[in-house]
Formats: structure tokens, C-alpha cells, sequence
């Protein structure tokens, strides 16, 4: 609920970039966005789970780059 009130505080925009899997059983959130760096990426986690949060970059691939990248 902290995270919940902390996410709340910055602004109903960034609450709806998150999904939760709280329906499952799993209390924890992930969220998708366009940031310029890594620490602003982190800028929208409460800063109470900052140390904890995982910040992937992720991209968009053609099949062929997917498989090129994984010849082994």
C-alpha cells in the first residue's frame, strides 16, 4: 500500500503506466516507458524500492535479429 500511495503522489499518469499482479497472488507492479536514462526510469519507482526495482531496457526486433542473436 506504501508503493500504491508513494506512485499515487506522483500522479494518476504514472499509476496508469503500471500493471499488478496482485489478482495472482504476486504484489508487485512493472511498468513500461519511454525514459531518457536508467535513473530516470527509477525517478517513477517509490523511492523506498528504488534499491530493489529491476530497470531492463528492452527493444523491438525482426525475427531474423532475435535468432541472429541467439547462435550459439
Amino acid at each position: 500500500m506504501k508503493a500504491l500511495e508513494e506512485i499515487l503522489a506522483k500522479g494518476p499518469e504514472i499509476l496508469d503506466k503500471f500493471v499488478w499482479g496482485c489478482a495472482q497472488g504476486e504484489h508487485t507492479g512493472w511498468a513500461h516507458i519511454d525514459a531518457e536514462d536508467k535513473d530516470d526510469a527509477c525517478a517513477i519507482i517509490p523511492e523506498f524500492l528504488q534499491e530493489k526495482a529491476k530497470i531492463t531496457e528492452v527493444s523491438k526486433f525482426t525475427p531474423e535479429q532475435i535468432r541472429s542473436s541467439h547462435k550459439g
